[in-house]
């Protein structure tokens, strides 16, 4: 698994420092979004992103990663929308969102979410991000730190800081580097391969994430276009990680919450961004995997609603 080869490579201590005492169900599907949600197209930095939109109160936005689409923060953003705005895109290529055939670089996406949120009439926000999302929502709050209230990166090494470079090495990281046309050409009609190996090998319990998850996902990846942006947003790291290698010599000084699965990147999570950032709260959710809204969404959404309140 992913933390058993980062933990024997950095000597990582114990992961579970953050216990909470929440349990998750033994599933947790997709579910639509409410009513009181409405979704919409917006035009962005030369692209088109779909976003839902609901609640009243201070921004927030939540930046979902790959596996997923903004459908996996439904069950946090109806919590949090009794006491905030809450914005929720697909990122640019994936999702219900248009797939342009570049400008995956995550300052350029993150530039996409700050013309989503000017075009929502929204100025400040707190900026949730896992797994891809967390190094665009890493991205923003670099390239807009006065524009971002809080910052939440979830399970994810982020390009460019340190230890990216050792861990981008890793035999576990592959799919960093099978972006080929002939590695598309493999993949598409077999999308649901190709994300089985993800869901099983970076859970803390694969059957935490349940056969209607895996079917509305890998419906969504299949879709025209998907993958072959899914495989951009991977082959945009070399250049994230030169922008980000810039961007932590000026330190983060908002509050940042750091969280990592047990199971998964743990603890490392905010050892990483302390090279980056100068307000750090570490959080470990125990049990979990990579899927933190999948395997442990109770304990996730208390670790982010504390966090923005």
């Amino acid at each position: 698994m992913m933390h058993t080869r980062i933990k024997t490579m950095l000597g990582a201590g114990l992961l579970a420092a953050a216990a909470l005492a929440w349990h998750a169900p033994a599933a947790a599907q997709p579910r639509p979004f409410p009513a009181s949600f409405k979704s919409q197209e917006v035009q962005a930095n030369g692209t088109t992103i779909h976003v839902r939109v609901g609640g009243t109160g201070p921004a927030v936005v939540l930046i979902h990663g790959f596996g997923d689409t903004g459908d996996m923060w439904e069950p946090l953003a109806v919590a949090l929308a009794r006491n905030h705005r809450v914005v929720v895109p697909d990122l640019r290529g994936m999702g219900w969102s248009a797939k342009p055939d570049n400008g995956y670089e995550k300052t350029n996406e993150a530039a996409d979410i700050r013309m989503v949120l000017e075009a929502l009439g929204i100025d400040h926000a707190i900026v949730v991000g896992h797994d891809l999302g967390a190094m665009v929502a890493y991205a923003y709050a670099a390239r807009y730190p006065d524009k971002t209230i809080k910052l939440v990166v979830m399970d994810v090494p982020i390009p460019g800081i340190p230890p990216w470079e050792q861990l981008s090495r890793l035999p576990s990281q592959w799919h960093h580097h099978f972006t080929s046309p002939d590695a598309l050409r493999l993949v598409q009609g077999r999308e649901r391969i190709y994300l089985d190996r993800f869901w099983n090998e970076f859970s803390g319990d694969p059957a935490r994430i349940d056969e209607a998850t895996r079917a509305h996902y890998a419906s969504l990846y299949a879709l025209p276009g998907a993958m072959k942006a899914a495989f951009a947003q991977f082959e945009a790291f070399p250049n994230d990680a030169e922008a980000n290698a810039e961007s932590i010599k000026t330190k983060l000084t908002m509050p940042v919450l750091a969280i990592g699965g047990e199971k998964s990147f743990g603890s490392n999570m905010a050892t990483e961004m302390r090279h980056a950032a100068n307000d750090v709260t570490e959080l470990v959710i125990p049990g979990a995997g990579h899927w933190l809204m999948e395997e442990m969404p109770e304990a996730t959404i208390k670790a982010v609603m504390d966090f923005a309140d």
